[in-house]
């Protein structure tokens, strides 16, 4: 793929992403325009900092490193990524995901 391929074809992931959670969250996230020259997440939702990824070829920790990298004290990495013909997916650490569980009105 060339670099302009794959770069368009990474912006329309952020673009199918953001129109996701703006659907569901009823909110108006945009993509951030330049982030590929300051090694940037892609997406900025609240204090969750998120990096979109549309591969085929999965390297999640690379990207959970990449993410990692600009988070500021008190931001949550988060990785979104799609293969073809999957639905989308998040990783986060674990005591991310703990924090985000135990802000929730659960009846266990």
């Amino acid at each position: 793929m060339t670099g302009r391929t794959s770069r368009n074809k990474g912006a329309g992931a952020e673009r199918e992403f953001t129109a996701i959670v703006n659907a569901a969250l009823g909110t108006k996230v945009a993509r951030k325009l330049g982030q590929a020259r300051e090694g940037g997440d892609d997406v900025q939702l609240g204090n969750y900092r998120i990096e979109v990824k549309r591969r085929e070829t999965l390297s999640i920790m690379a990207w959970c490193r990449q993410v990692e990298a600009c988070c500021a004290e008190g931001e949550v990495p988060v990785v979104a990524f799609r293969q073809n013909s999957q639905e989308w997916r998040c990783v986060l650490k674990l005591n991310d995901l703990l924090t985000l569980i135990k802000g929730l009105d659960l009846c266990l």
